[in-house]
């Protein structure tokens, strides 16, 4: 699936990656200021979070309580290692069953699960992005 989306329709973008996804892994690719982040708060907006949503950028992972499952987010641009998700318990977090949505996950390539979607995020200008969705 391939769209094109100004930021205002993120809500109706969001709405249809929860109902197109078939699992709950997602991986979030693209340049700095592409919008993971933005269109990540929007997905757990709408998968019933109420908590406020922040990169966890410098944690590795924030946890959010959505209305019928947790929520994982994970941020791994700044991770040197592949051990530094290893001593987070990356693997107990995707074994869970939970949403993870995970940021840079090029960083922890070795460590995805088969079962996932990509999501690619390209910067079209300023309010309009495209979005790959595979």
């Amino acid at each position: 699936m391939q769209i094109e989306y100004n930021l205002s329709e993120i809500s109706e973008v969001a709405a249809k990656i929860i109902k197109v996804s078939s699992c709950k892994t997602l991986l979030f690719y693209g340049e700095m200021g592409a919008g993971k982040t933005t269109l990540i708060k929007e997905l757990v907006k709408q998968l019933g979070s109420l908590d406020k949503v922040n990169s966890p950028t410098f944690s590795l992972v924030n946890e959010y309580q959505g209305k019928k499952s947790s929520i994982y987010h994970f941020d791994f641009h700044r991770i040197e290692d592949e051990e530094e998700a290893y001593d987070i318990g990356f693997e107990e977090y995707i074994d869970s069953g939970h949403w993870c949505l995970i940021e840079w996950p090029q960083h922890i390539e070795s460590l995805l699960p088969l079962e996932k979607h990509e999501i690619h995020l390209s910067k079209i200008n300023v309010s309009k992005r495209e979005l790959i969705f595979k």
